[in-house]
Formats: structure tokens, C-alpha cells, sequence
């Protein structure tokens, strides 16, 4: 049996695979939205699932609203230290962001268990209390995107934006079109896909065509 390999360098790797993502949509007659497109591709790459084409939902000018809000110094707050890790917290901090996950926070983990309330619901909470604005990236806690919308509801502060990306079965699907259906501006993916790789792709993704002064 011939094996096939193709012999590419280490620092064309990346380069390679976008091409041939390009390719694959172009044959599958998939053509992205031009400000939509390389944050779609780049949760393509990360993940090798060509569904997110169909399944990521942006809110009118999310894209154009995320990238101003990196440029003007917002900061990124997860709902893991596995996104965290992920973003490109070095060229967010060139703006005046941050990157934030509180799930490790004791008196997080304190709160939630006298509230018998996920880790990630009171994290979210904690994260409101930042005084700037934050793009908040959900990857893997249906729960943090639905305390956020409780408290949007209670008149308490309004995300000012949403990266939903959750991923399992548990109220993910239902947790997500409460953002939909808000005047909240968003990157969702609907159904049961996502996952904290895919939280930190869009935030990178975002990152970079800042860093890259890219017109929307």
C-alpha cells in the first residue's frame, strides 16, 4: 500500500492546511461572508470539522464590534484554563487586554459550593465586576453563558460581547439561542459542537486580523 506523504516545512504548516481548507470549501460551493472568513476557517483548522461553516452564527457587524473592542483595550475572560492557555495573551496585552479565567479562584469554588451553583455561573459573576469592557469566551460551561443572561435580565451589566462556543448535551443548545435571541452582539456555534480549543481560535482568529490592521 502507498502511503502518500506530503513533505511540507515546519513553518508552512499552518499556511498549508488554510490552503487546503480553502480548497475544500471552494469544493463543497461554501463561500464565507469575507469578514466571517478567517475566523471560520481558523475554528476549522482547530478542529478539522468543516460543520462550523454552516453552524457559526455571527451577530450583524460582531466581527467589526470584537476587533474594535481588542483595539480600544477589552479583555478576554474563559470559562477554562484550557482557553486561556490557548489565546495569544502576548499580542492582546500589546492593546491593554487581558486575558482572565476565575474557575481556579477559591473563593470562587467557595461561593458556587455554598450556592450548590457551578463553578462556572459564580466565575462568570466575578467577571462582571471587571471595571473595562470584556469579551467573554464560552467553550465549555453552558452555565456561565446562562448566568451571564441571568444577570443581563436582573438589570445587572450586559456583556459586551459573546463568544459561545460550548461544547456536550446539557442545556448547551438552549444556553446558546438565549444569546441569539438578545440584542447582545455574538460568535456562536449552534447545536452540540464547540469546545474550549474553539473558544481560543476566535479569540486568536480576532486577535490577529487586529494585529494585521484587517478591513471588515
Amino acid at each position: 500500500m502507498m502511503i502518500d506523504i506530503e513533505y511540507v516545512k515546519p513553518g508552512e504548516i499552518e499556511k498549508r492546511s488554510f490552503e487546503i481548507i480553502s480548497n475544500e470549501l471552494e469544493q463543497r460551493g461554501i463561500i464565507l461572508p469575507k469578514e466571517q472568513e478567517l475566523i471560520t476557517k481558523r475554528a476549522i483548522h482547530t478542529s478539522a470539522d468543516f460543520d462550523y461553516a454552516d453552524t457559526l452564527c455571527y451577530s450583524d457587524g460582531a466581527v467589526r464590534g470584537a476587533m474594535e473592542l481588542i483595539k480600544n483595550g477589552a479583555d478576554i475572560v474563559t470559562d477554562t484554563n484550557m482557553a486561556l492557555s490557548g489565546i495569544n495573551k502576548k499580542v492582546l496585552e500589546t492593546y491593554g487586554g487581558k486575558a482572565h479565567c476565575f474557575m481556579a479562584d477559591e473563593q470562587v469554588a467557595e461561593e458556587a459550593n455554598k450556592r450548590g451553583m457551578t463553578r462556572a455561573s459564580v466565575s462568570m459573576e466575578k467577571a462582571l465586576e471587571i471595571n473595562k469592557p470584556v469579551i467573554f469566551a464560552i467553550g465549555n460551561a453552558p452555565t456561565a453563558l446562562i448566568s451571564l443572561y441571568e444577570n443581563m435580565q436582573a438589570g445587572k451589566r450586559k456583556p459586551d460581547f459573546i463568544i459561545g462556543v460550548p461544547v456536550g448535551f446539557v442545556n448547551v443548545e438552549a444556553a446558546k439561542e438565549l444569546f441569539i435571541n438578545s440584542d447582545v452582539p455574538y460568535i456562536i456555534n449552534r447545536g452540540r459542537k464547540g469546545g474550549s480549543n474553539i473558544a481560543a481560535a476566535i479569540c486568536n482568529a480576532l486577535i490577529y486580523m487586529v494585529r494585521d490592521d484587517r478591513e471588515v
